[in-house]
């Protein structure tokens, strides 16, 4: 045998330099739509509810211990700026506890709930702020709990309380937020920015256009907050959305009261009126869409 054979090709599933062209893009879209079907699958998870929010806030604990830093030390420029910012931290914590308590409440009621499959199981993008705290209030009540994240230059890197095998990374947006709807049967929305306000718009053009064949609740949680950002009943009076389409969501203010409406309406839409539907399949209850 001559010494100047040809080295082999790389197979075409292990050329990266391929796999990571323009030209397979379409296999990487795809991986992000198959491997975690394949692990939401193994995993038994049947359906979601997705907490949404600033990545930016903290607990109260850190924020308080942060703002009496700032007061001991005089010698910081901009001092006034600083405290407010400081002062306003500690204000929105409260968003943090009420994000862990809820989602604490709903995992304690769900893993409860008789199912061969995981039911309503708390799922977030997967990073800091109310991200992690909804992902430790499902961990504080025992149950499994999912993080979709994805590659950003800051804010997102995966929090701690993610259930390791439900730790999910995206390239694509797109594809990130096909996930999010995708097992979805409640969103809980609390106050953010322009992620979490893209987020809430999408579900609910979903939900105004009746493109999904299902009911999905949404909750926005602080009135305080939300009032001030968005007058939806200025909307409606300007004949840009219809009357009825303010009551795609329930506006509150209490974890107690968003679990309440979150139990009443998941038992109604998605445990009695399914009772009858066929058991046992292996797959996940993906979302149907409307023709």
């Amino acid at each position: 045998m001559s010494d100047d054979n040809m080295k082999s090709a790389p197979l075409a599933y292990e050329n990266e330099q391929f796999l990571n062209s323009p030209d397979g893009r379409i296999l990487r879209i795809l991986s992000e739509y198959i491997e975690p079907l394949a692990r939401f699958r193994r995993e038994q998870i049947q359906d979601t509810v997705v907490f949404f929010g600033s990545a930016r806030f903290h607990n109260r604990q850190y924020t308080q211990s942060a703002l009496a830093k700032l007061e001991g030390d005089s010698s910081q420029q901009n001092q006034a700026e600083l405290h407010k910012r400081a002062s306003a931290a500690v204000d929105m914590a409260r968003y943090y506890e009420d994000a862990r308590h809820m989602a604490r409440m709903l995992t304690e009621w769900s893993i409860q709930i008789p199912a061969r499959r995981r039911r309503f199981v708390v799922t977030t993008g997967g990073g800091p702020g109310i991200m992690e705290a909804a992902n430790l209030g499902a961990r504080d009540a025992g149950g499994k709990t999912i993080g979709l994240n994805i590659n950003l230059p800051f804010e997102q890197s995966a929090n701690p309380y993610i259930t390791p095998s439900l730790n999910f990374q995206f390239h694509y947006f797109f594809m990130r937020k096909f996930w999010f709807a995708y097992l979805a049967k409640a969103l809980v929305i609390f106050p953010g920015g322009f992620g979490t306000m893209d987020e809430l718009f999408e579900i609910l053009t979903l939900a105004q256009t009746q493109k999904l064949a299902k009911k999905i609740l949404v909750v926005i949680y602080g009135s305080e907050y939300w009032n001030r950002v968005i007058n939806f009943q200025a909307m409606a009076d300007a004949g840009v959305i219809a009357p009825g389409d303010v009551d795609l969501f329930r506006i509150v203010d209490t974890p107690e009261e968003g679990f309440e409406f979150l139990r009443d309406g998941l038992t109604k839409y998605h445990l009695e009126e399914l009772a009858s539907k066929r058991k046992g399949e292996a797959m996940p209850e993906i979302a149907k869409t409307n023709p």
